[in-house]
């Protein structure tokens, strides 16, 4: 069946509980339920547990109220008092009855313990460093329509819908897990009975006669009285996808379950297959989804999709940080990864501490390193136009040094060609900056935003974004020269280097790194290398990303089983313990 449609178009509908964006504190303080004036919502655990997963930390540690009934306990003591057990198990001892006296009578609740709390709550369990680099906190909603159009090279596709909702979460200057959570379900349908308009109409003949690949659109009974003069006609047939694209992994397995169950309820609803897509892979594949759009719009392009494998790319996140070489849609290595936070987690940390707080109330958006970008270079690209990198590694690794102010930065690694990332020093140095102008202010009986002038605050933005991106340049050339040097022990001669190396992911958006990388790669000897990123929009979490992923692994002949879950922690890279993308359970291949 899939192998007689495989030159036709493929019609992608995409779900995705996004997972770009992670908290911007690593301890995010947390209101309970109670606190926030809403009744407990916490998730019953199955019943009963397994023994191994009553004897797990977890759950030894993670008990809440739910929403249940109470009980009240009345001890028939006059004095409503409960019994305390004697210090002294012999009754000869004579030591008379301790009790706890209550004023009122009091109440048991019933608890039930939570088998996965950092899943629900958003990570209050002492992890290691890979587990917290891979556990991602979510607040965008996206769903997206993607369509390629047959098996033309170079490849073309329209993007028939795009829209993202995002949880309000500015009150805790950072994203809560329960928030997102509850953003996703409320939302997640209504995207969905919105993009539903916008699948393609069915006009030729073909998919007239073929009636099991459309779908009846009759007008919905969700429709507003405001949105009923911009709805569709009252009946229309329109092209059932192909398939459901929908984010499987890695991040909070709530949020993903989320959109994954809603997959394969429009899957089975409609009898059509799901693919249940990698977060991170769509954001390398992302190029490719860009350059597709591109040939469909213009009507002209190369001859092969750009970039074509192999490729170099940059995934910086809320999430992540990792540098990546891809040499097919599922063989991509992991060549330096952070120690310890993400590089956005970085920015988002130093961007509340350096911006006035007067900055932020006026902002409506939690994305603070974007706030970051604008308050740094109020001009915009004409602020950084005369950057030059460093030429050379010694007078890269110069401490920028600012007189003016007092403070200094220097690069993580210095005396090391490691190739790892590190950014948490950096910005605890921001932030003691801050710090220390705070407390000098303070001293002096004064209170508000003066402790720091604008023009300190712009420096240390501009100079701590600097430091960031030199740091991810260095090790970006560091792992170029080492590629250059392996392939030419392999083949005993000068051979050309990787063409392409792909900026991804919400920091990627920013135009200051991508000026710095572009200056790192011409004066390093790597001038020849393109620099390739999405447009912005493309570069944050997006459905979109999702549906191409799934178009490419549906073409290569993969879909996902009803069995398949949500997955916390997942590798991208085949030589990983876990197997990488193609490690996890719930593949079908077919052809």
């Amino acid at each position: 069946m899939y192998a007689a449609r495989a030159a036709k178009p493929k019609l992608s509908l995409s779900i995705a509980a996004a997972t770009t964006n992670n908290t911007s504190r690593p301890a995010l303080s947390l209101k309970s339920p109670t606190a926030m004036s809403m009744p407990p919502r916490t998730p019953l655990s199955p019943s009963p547990l397994s023994p191994t997963a009553l004897n797990t930390k977890l759950n030894q540690r993670g008990f809440s109220t739910v929403q249940q009934a109470t009980f009240a306990y009345a001890n028939p003591a006059s004095s409503k008092s409960i019994l305390k057990k004697n210090s002294s198990n012999s009754p000869s001892s004579g030591a008379s009855s301790k009790r706890i006296q209550f004023s009122v009578e009091p109440i048991v609740h019933c608890v039930t313990p939570i088998e996965y709390t950092d899943d629900y709550y958003g990570g209050y369990v002492k992890m290691s460093r890979d587990e917290r680099r891979w556990l991602l906190r979510s607040d965008d909603t996206s769903v997206a329509i993607v369509e390629k159009h047959g098996s033309s090279s170079p490849p073309r596709s329209t993007l028939h819908f795009l829209e993202n909702i995002t949880a309000d979460s500015r009150q805790y200057q950072g994203i809560h897990p329960v928030v997102a959570l509850e953003s996703h379900q409320e939302t997640t349908a209504k995207l969905i009975n919105k993009a539903l308009a916008h699948l393609p109409p069915a006009e030729s003949t073909g998919d007239l006669k073929d009636v099991g690949r459309l779908i009846n659109l009759s007008p919905s009974p969700f429709t507003t009285s405001r949105d009923a003069a911009t709805s569709t006609a009252p009946q229309t047939l329109r092209r059932k996808p192909d398939f459901i694209s929908v984010t499987r992994g890695p991040g909070m397995r709530s949020n993903l379950f989320n959109g994954l169950d809603t997959a394969k309820g429009l899957a089975v609803a409609w009898q059509i297959p799901i693919v249940g897509v990698h977060h991170m892979q769509a954001h390398l594949l992302t190029p490719r989804l860009f350059a597709s759009l591109q040939h469909q719009s213009s009507g002209a392009g190369t001859n092969t999709a750009n970039p074509n494998f192999p490729f170099i790319s940059l995934l910086v996140s809320g999430g992540h940080t990792l540098l990546v070489h891809s040499n097919s849609i599922v063989d991509h290595q992991i060549l330096a990864s952070t120690c310890d936070i993400a590089i956005g987690d970085a920015l988002d940390k130093v961007a509340r501490a350096i911006l006035p707080q007067s900055y932020l109330d006026q902002s409506n958006s939690t994305m603070y390193g974007k706030l970051l970008e604008s308050f740094a270079f109020p001009n915009g690209a004409s602020d950084f136009a005369e950057y030059q990198a460093p030429r050379s590694r010694a007078e890269e690794l110069k401490k920028q040094e600012n007189e003016q102010w007092g403070w200094s930065f220097g690069l993580p690694y210095a005396e090391s060609r490691k190739l790892e990332f590190s950014f948490s020093g950096m910005a605890s140095q921001a932030e003691r900056i801050v710090a220390g102008r705070k407390s000098q202010w303070e001293a002096l009986g004064k209170s508000g935003e003066g402790f720091m002038s604008n023009d300190e605050r712009i420096a240390l933005a501009h100079t701590f974004m600097r430091c960031c991106f030199e740091h991810l340049a260095s090790r970006t050339i560091i792992a170029l020269q080492m590629l250059r040097q392996r392939r030419k022990d392999e083949t005993s001669q000068e051979s050309e280097d990787i063409p392409h190396l792909v900026i991804s992911g919400g920091v990627g958006a920013n135009q200051f790194l991508r000026k710095l990388l572009r200056s790192f790669l011409d004066i390093r000897g790597f001038g020849h290398i393109d620099v390739i990123a999405p447009p912005p929009y493309l570069c944050t979490d997006n459905a979109a990303m999702i549906g191409w992923a799934g178009i490419e692994m549906f073409e290569a002949g993969w879909r996902s089983n009803l069995e398949c879950r949500a997955i916390r922690k997942w590798s991208l890279d085949p030589k990983a313990e876990d197997g990488g993308i193609l490690g996890a359970d719930g593949w079908i291949k077919f052809s």
